[in-house]
């Protein structure tokens, strides 16, 4: 017994429960709300409101959410992908961060994503995880680092090849409040955009 609320003792788990808890961030479907609020462009701040529970709770959440998530498994071989940026602030208005990410053409999955400065160093390492699934094109806009690490034969570039992401990078902006482009929201931190954009792509 606490503050007047029985507690049960779970002995497969080894942990203490109640049956029903004041306070909303302890309720089991917690987890569920932010993760659906996330992907409805609920701020921060908003879903802090909307749960009644603290912002740095919800920014934990977040955290260990998006630490459960793993990215799907794709092994599908000679598909077609895009590969966009869009930018994004870390921390404050005038430090810029660009998220490059990569999607299958036919279904819209995003293979996987980085977030950084748009260098060859950054963003080799996601166009060699689509090399290995053997690309029959990979489409990119014309960022003059793509030549350098996407083989000309498979590498096109050219008006509309990449209308598909673009339409995606709308649907992210609009659902996802941190990338907005005219709003007062930003990420506080680079680990928090990441785990934000797992939980959307993935969760």
């Amino acid at each position: 017994m606490r503050n007047n609320k029985q507690r049960f003792y779970c002995k497969d788990c080894r942990i203490y429960f109640q049956s029903s808890y004041n306070y909303q961030a302890y309720k089991s479907d917690t987890n569920d709300f932010i993760k659906s609020l996330l992907k409805e462009g609920c701020s921060i701040r908003g879903i802090s409101r909307i749960l009644k529970i603290s912002k740095d709770t919800v920014l934990s959440r977040l955290l260990k959410i998006s630490k459960e998530i793993k990215p799907p498994y794709f092994q599908k071989l000679g598909c077609k992908f895009e590969v966009d940026e869009l930018w994004s602030f870390i921390g404050n208005k005038d430090n810029v961060t660009w998220i490059t990410y990569a999607i299958e053409r036919q279904t819209k999955t995003v293979i996987d994503f980085i977030v950084g400065r748009k260098t060859s160093e950054n963003i080799k390492p996601l166009i060699n995880k689509l090399l290995l699934l053997n690309p029959k094109r990979i489409y990119t806009d014309r960022l003059n680092i793509y030549p350098s690490i996407i083989p000309k034969a498979i590498h096109k570039r050219f008006q509309y090849c990449t209308n598909k992401i673009e339409r995606h990078n709308l649907t992210l902006r609009t659902h996802i409040k941190r990338l907005s482009r005219k709003t007062i929201c930003f990420s506080r931190n680079k680990i928090y955009l990441e785990a934000h954009l797992r939980i959307y792509f993935w969760g």
